[in-house]
């Protein structure tokens, strides 16, 4: 003790305090414990979630029809896709018919220029449905890719037809998303037909070429107890992320935060996303199965009819595009009135084993307790620390500068617009 004392009364000399380590100490603790905290409430938040959304996907004990009788006309879009046809998607749409109604459909299908076994498949599907006494329209088109290529190509030095712009590699090439929209209004033809007639539906079912089952299309269309725009499913190609980002845009426009569960960036979409609702309002999406309302497809004055549509050629050219799947929720007048939907709880795929993945038996959750633990932070990172300004900023310059070329230049369709070109080749499409 005298050695201390000594040594303290030495100038400049410092014995440090107990009560700095005890300090120390106590800090570390203060931050186990609030890490320890987080992950408590992360892993019971998680549990909540998990087991929230196994219940509402819990299937019903019936075999349910939707809550009021509903005559659906159901169009479709095939190419390439005589397995899928064949084994799923044929299959499941007879068993949807049968739950309608076979009095209460129309199936309308336009088929183009598949060179595998996709017409057989569908010549025997046409044929299973007049057995039952269904009506339909399965049109069979030879026309192939490169056979539209070849029938549009411009001739050298003259103007560009519609649909065609020079693109970056300084050559004139067709674009995807006009012949797209093209095949979409095809298979709305008899719809208009049968208006003409007198003759109306309530709904429209879009089906693309996905895995599905008949009770997530029902599901579907009784979406928000049957009240929307539209009401999408969630597609994916991958179990691990969704597929269509193209068209899907949240409450607030943005496109997608991440590819994986939650998905948004917009706060009111997520939050609905994460509660599993059935109804998670968008601004846009499609998703592999859409339902919308016939009514503005029909309306009584025809040029004011809703259809499928891209954007100008002279915007494109810029090298911007936008999915008529996006177009066709901007320009329909009950967007705003009714709302657009992504339904969570309906999830089809391109493949029967992602299939299989995003809808478990035994009543499981089709996302697991870690996927929602590191989704939700991630998602909550990405949100705090990330903005789409740069890519946004890219866009809007662009379509500035077409806006200022014309007075007539006008395209309400901001949201679907992406800094991308998509254009038309033999054997698919192309990004240029």
């Amino acid at each position: 003790m005298a050695r201390i004392a000594a040594a303290a009364a030495i100038p400049g000399y410092r014995i440090a305090p107990r009560r700095r380590s005890l300090r120390r100490l106590f800090r570390s603790r203060i931050a186990h414990l609030i890490l320890l905290f987080l992950f408590l409430a992360t892993f019971f938040n998680a549990l909540c979630i998990q087991r929230r959304i196994a219940h509402l996907d819990r299937p019903p004990a019936a075999f349910d029809v939707p809550r009021k009788q509903e005559r659906i006309y159901i169009a479709a879009l095939h190419w390439n896709d005589a397995a899928l046809v064949r084994d799923y998607w044929a299959p499941a749409v007879l068993d949807l018919v049968e739950a309608l109604g076979r009095d209460n459909v129309f199936i309308s299908v336009y088929e183009s220029g598949s060179w595998d076994e996709t017409k057989v498949e569908l010549a025997a599907f046409d044929a299973q449905l007049a057995a039952r006494g269904v009506r339909r329209n399965i049109v069979l088109d030879n026309s192939t890719h490169q056979d539209e290529l070849q029938r549009n190509m411009p001739a050298e030095g003259q103007p560009l037809p519609e649909g065609w712009i020079e693109t970056s590699r300084a050559r004139a090439e067709m674009r995807r998303i006009p012949f797209l929209a093209r095949l979409r209004n095809l298979t709305l033809r008899d719809l208009w037909d049968l208006a003409d007639k007198g003759e109306r539906y309530d709904k429209i079912l879009f089906l693309n070429d996905v895995v599905f089952s008949a009770q997530g299309a029902l599901t579907l269309l009784d979406t928000n107890r049957g009240i929307y725009a539209a009401a999408c499913s969630l597609d994916f190609s991958d179990p691990s992320v969704f597929y269509d980002t193209f068209a899907l845009r949240d409450i607030r426009g943005d496109v997608h935060l991440t590819a994986s569960w939650p998905f948004f960036r917009a706060r009111a979409s997520r939050a609905a996303l994460v509660a599993h609702d059935d109804a998670v309002p968008v601004q846009s999406c499609w998703n592999g199965i859409v339902a919308m309302p016939a009514a503005p497809f029909i309306s009584s004055a025809k040029h004011k009819r809703l259809q499928f549509r891209a954007i100008p050629d002279s915007l494109a050219s810029l090298h911007l595009e936008a999915s008529e799947c996006c177009l066709i929720h901007v320009d329909n007048p009950l967007s705003r009135e009714l709302g657009v939907y992504l339904n969570p709880r309906v999830r089809v795929t391109y493949d029967p084993n992602a299939y299989a993945a995003v809808n478990p038996a035994h009543g499981a959750s089709w996302v697991s307790m870690w996927a929602i633990a590191k989704g939700l932070w991630w998602n909550r990172l990405l949100a705090w620390f990330t903005t789409d300004a740069l890519q946004d900023l890219v866009v809007d310059r662009r379509m500035k500068s077409w806006q200022e070329q014309s007075d007539s230049h006008h395209e309400p369709g901001r949201i679907c617009i992406i800094n991308e070109g998509q254009v038309l080749v033999w054997n698919g499409w192309n990004h240029v």
